[in-house]
């Protein structure tokens, strides 16, 4: 194995652990705050943080006539993370951090439809699997908040996805530091908007957590970044799914939640599935791969 691919390994493993640890925060502040407040935070914290790199960029960084492009990946990008902060309030970690991970699945087809590339001959098959997983994670027949909230939870996912293909749009003329920077600028606007109606001061446990949710989600957006500018996406996407096991152990440890029988074969087979769709050569838009 080459250092790079070491490098881009050991990258992608920070970045699964931040995001875990990013996961977690948000389901310790969503226990004392709304949503509307956690999902702003994520994005204004994590845009002072990466302002000295982003500000890098001058003028240049502003330059861009591409602002209905960058306003399509902001406004899936909120809508993505307001479905999976929301999940990760009502089911137990691993699994809300896995639903939002199935974008792989539903890229091809959200790229088919707008960009007109045509998927790959492992996108349907590689779909109807994770689709069959996401079903026993979801269970549609079980009434309550949890099953509303899996779906919620996969939806982010086709969110996710749609902002993916959003970047893939104009990642030809835009830089990564342009594409980070209006999305944070964007989604924190975004974000900030339904706060005089929604906003609740958190209390010192709740501040805490609300911090951690910016900087450990902005680390893992900085570690994935790096990982995919020194190694092939192909060999990057499947690290990333370790966040999903990162995410189960700290939900395990913090408040004792493990998965049924039917999530634990909904969690192997949209893994299997997405790791499928990952492997298969293809351009990819790394810029700001995560949420």
């Amino acid at each position: 194995m080459s250092d790079d691919l070491r490098r881009g390994a050991l990258y992608a493993l920070s970045a699964a652990a931040a995001m875990a640890f990013a996961a977690t925060c948000i389901k310790g502040a969503s226990a004392s705050v709304p949503n509307a407040v956690v999902v702003f935070f994520r994005a204004s914290i994590g845009l002072v943080l990466l302002s000295p790199w982003l500000v890098r960029g001058g003028r240049e960084l502003l330059a861009t006539r591409r602002f209905g492009g960058h306003l399509w990946r902001a406004t899936f990008g909120v809508i993505s993370m307001y479905g999976y902060f929301h999940s990760i309030g009502h089911l137990p970690l691993a699994e809300a951090v896995l639903l939002t991970y199935t974008m792989p699945l539903f890229a091809p087809f959200i790229g088919w439809a707008w960009l007109g590339e045509k998927p790959p001959g492992t996108a349907l098959p590689a779909a109807l699997v994770g689709l069959a997983g996401i079903i026993l994670i979801v269970k549609p027949g079980t009434a309550g908040l949890a099953s509303i909230a899996a779906a919620i939870g996969a939806l982010s996912g086709v969110s996710a996805a749609a902002a993916m293909i959003g970047i893939r749009r104009i990642s030809d003329t835009e830089p990564a530091s342009r594409i980070v920077f209006y999305f944070l600028l964007l989604s924190s606007f975004a974000s900030a908007l339904p706060l005089p109606w929604l906003w609740q001061t958190p209390d010192l446990p709740g501040w805490l957590w609300l911090l951690g949710v910016g900087a450990f989600a902005t680390a893992g957006q900085f570690l994935l970044t790096k990982a995919y500018s020194i190694a092939t996406a192909s060999y990057i996407g499947p690290f990333t799914y370790t966040s999903v096991i990162f995410a189960g152990a700290l939900g395990w440890a913090l408040w004792g939640e493990a998965p049924d029988l039917w999530s634990l074969a909904g969690i192997s087979l949209v893994i299997g599935s997405c790791m499928l769709t990952l492997l298969w050569p293809a351009k990819s838009a790394t810029a700001t791969a995560d949420l």
